[in-house]
């Protein structure tokens, strides 16, 4: 019954005839429910090809991976966008050890923070901890030389979306390392930004400055940095550290790229997609690996559903969005400067495969009015964010070269996302196949409104 009601809505959208919106987005959840790939696919991503840092062999993978993918769903047009990605390593195996007054150790789970330099051998010092970087700003440096800083700012369990309580503490990673050594401390650690206490540490990207000495960053996880505030308050005590991570030079990497083209207005340009790159711990399975396979089965049911978009949808695995974000300001340079194409709206999703709950706006009053309409087609969905709001870090630099452009940002369910966000336990098993799968009907049925109403 299912494949009757396709084929007879497929041939009815082929010959012209109307077809209500509500009927082509039921038909996108359907096949997306009961005969979708997602699943499958975002188990192959991440079983077979892994962990996908920029620069490392398995990136390389699943460039590979994603080319051939899209190859078989045949699409219009699959190809690849070359691009120049960072390459670093962590290297071996990160280790610390909080030391006592008595020497009494105790080994910690910790992760170097991404761009890290290493520490040359082992690094003992005492530690000196603060709540916040303003806090660690006020600090003397005659307090701080030769130690290590600890900034044991956790996130804002109050915060009932998420991403604002990793917002309000995402400076202790980005920028601690930088004001710990301008006051002479000899490495960083911080309390990893993830909402469970538990022994999973997070990393992330961070920054250093030329004009400041770079030193050592690592993130401990929740439960090894309680432990050790609770140990500090009993006295002074040491850290052990040692960390092997190196830079090499820039290297080749590609975008991922498939079109359908568009009947009416193929030059108009629909971009949407995620990022391929993950952090080289875990498997990357929500982050990005449910975005890459939101959209790439977004496609699949547009095309197996036998709707035919006015303008050309264009799918993008963006490389590099974790630690330098060269993909997406390559692809937007490229697109404007080389291809002289004219870009009317973008999508992203990387916020996990959680159960969808609707869809952010960065663009005009007009645009965010637009949104606000779509909800009577998708409400239905358990969908009911529609709003003003943020579109993506791969997807933001369009905004700079197609002047108003509306971005647009698929929102989950926010709840469990930083409980895997960059950390080991972000693998497959930790994706519900439903929610995935909901996740993708709802980005076919946005790109499907969207490409009505541009």
């Amino acid at each position: 019954m299912r494949f009757i009601l396709s084929l007879i809505l497929s041939i009815s959208i082929s010959i012209g005839l109307s077809q209500s919106d509500s009927v082509i987005i039921k038909s996108f959840y359907n096949i997306a429910l009961s005969e979708g790939k997602a699943y499958e696919d975002l188990r192959s991503l991440c079983k077979d090809v892994g962990a996908r840092l920029s620069g490392s062999a398995e990136a390389a993978m699943a460039i590979d991976w994603g080319k051939k993918k899209l190859e078989g769903y045949k699409f219009d047009n699959v190809y690849l966008q070359e691009i120049m990605v960072p390459h670093w390593e962590r290297g071996t195996k990160e280790a610390g050890w909080i030391k006592t007054s008595d020497n009494e150790l105790h080994k910690v789970n910790l992760l170097a923070l991404g761009g890290s330099i290493g520490t040359s051998g082992l690094i003992d010092a005492e530690v000196v901890s603060f709540n916040s970087l303003e806090e660690l700003k006020e600090a003397s440096k005659k307090d701080i030389e030769g130690k290590i800083v600890f900034l044991n700012q956790h996130m804002d369990e109050q915060q009932i979306n998420t991403f604002k309580a990793y917002g309000g503490c995402y400076a202790i990673r980005g920028y601690g390392a930088v004001e710990s050594s301008k006051l002479g401390a000899k490495a960083l650690l911080i309390k990893s930004l993830g909402l469970p206490v538990d022994k999973h540490p997070h990393t992330g990207s961070m920054h250093y400055v030329d004009s400041v000495e770079k030193i050592p960053a690592a993130a401990l996880s929740t439960v090894d940095a309680d432990f050790l505030a609770e140990s500090l308050e009993k006295g002074k005590l040491s850290f052990v550290l040692e960390m092997d991570c190196r830079d090499y030079p820039d290297v080749v990497s590609y975008n991922v790229i498939a079109e359908v083209t568009g009947s009416k207005n193929p030059n108009n340009i629909i971009t949407f997609g995620g990022h391929l790159d993950s952090w080289d711990t875990g498997e990357g399975a929500h982050d990005d690996g449910a975005g890459i396979i939101h959209c790439m089965e977004a496609l699949r049911l547009i095309k197996v559903n036998g709707y035919k978009p006015n303008n050309t949808l264009r799918l993008v695995f963006f490389m590099n969005e974790e630690n330098g974000n060269n993909g997406g300001k390559s692809y937007a340079t490229w697109a404007k400067d080389q291809k002289n194409e004219n870009h009317i709206a973008a999508l992203e999703s990387d916020r996990g495969g959680f159960a969808p709950r609707g869809f952010h706006c960065d663009g005009s009053d007009e645009y965010v009015t637009l949104l606000k309409s779509f909800e009577k087609d998708l409400t239905q969905y358990d969908l009911h964010i529609f709003e003003k709001g943020y579109g993506g870090v791969d997807i933001g630099p369009l905004k700079s070269q197609f002047e108003g452009i509306p971005l647009f940002g698929f929102v989950p369910d926010s709840q469990r996302y930083f409980d895997f966000h960059h950390a080991p336990s972000d693998v497959f098993e930790n994706v519900n196949k439903r929610e995935l799968e909901l996740g993708c009907a709802a980005i076919a049925s946005m790109l499907y409104l969207l490409d009505q109403n541009l």
